[in-house]
């Protein structure tokens, strides 16, 4: 049968494409195609191997069984659905972030508390001096991943929340997410803008790359297996 794979940062780099049609065997599931895909393009052992797939823009387990035409996204390790309740903006931009949006976004008379996390790419990683970032996503599962992160932060803290993240290619000194959280009180403010920016780094399939002067590398990506796994 016939699919077709996306593959996203430092898997995309190796392969050359950003989508590459694959013919499997009947009964092949999600988990078993990075081997396959592994075969025609050897330059994939030296990373990571995926941490999660997708068919068809949904999260499913590496036991699910693939149809014909399916398209399964291998998600690399990362460094929109509705809007849900207390949720009141979501935005993957390639803009730079209008924080006064935000800030407006979750204003309102009930909150004694506003808390503002801005996350700022700086000229120094691991050692080196960092040149820019580049940031990549799965964008449709990205948005969904955002949307659950600030429907469990609305629902533990009763928190209205906004989260906007830069794409593409970033200066030093840009901001390259934000995230405003308004609340009654600041302790439940500050609880829920800690606990969303630490799951979205997390989780959500956001993939950043560092590129300093001597090369780049995708964060992520610096643990690499064996040439045998």
């Amino acid at each position: 049968m016939h699919i077709t794979v996306r593959l996203f940062a430092a898997h995309r780099e190796a392969v050359g494409a950003s989508a590459v049609a694959l013919t499997v065997p009947d009964g092949t599931s999600a988990g078993d195609v990075w081997d396959l895909l592994i075969r025609q393009h050897p330059a994939l052992r030296a990373l990571v191997r995926p941490t999660a797939t997708a068919v068809n823009d949904e999260i499913r387990p590496a036991e699910q069984r693939l149809a014909e035409g399916d398209e399964l996204a291998l998600l690399a390790p990362v460094s929109g659905g509705e809007v849900p309740a207390g949720a009141v903006r979501l935005d993957l931009v390639r803009e730079p972030i209008r924080i006064d949006t935000l800030l407006e976004a979750v204003r309102h008379p009930g909150a004694g508390g506003l808390v503002l996390f801005l996350g700022i790419v700086r000229d120094h990683s691991r050692g080196r001096e960092v040149d820019h970032l580049e940031y990549e996503a799965y964008e449709t599962l990205a948005r969904k991943e955002m949307s659950r992160i600030a429907a469990q932060a609305a629902e533990r803290w009763s928190v209205r929340i906004a989260i906007a993240h830069r794409l593409g290619t970033l200066e030093i000194g840009d901001v390259s997410v934000a995230i405003a959280v308004a609340a009654a009180h600041r302790r439940e403010a500050f609880e829920a803008c800690r606990f969303t920016i630490d799951t979205l780094k997390r989780t959500v399939p956001i993939w950043k790359k560092e590129v300093w002067s001597a090369g780049a590398e995708w964060i992520g990506q610096d643990e690499h297996p064996s040439p045998t796994s």
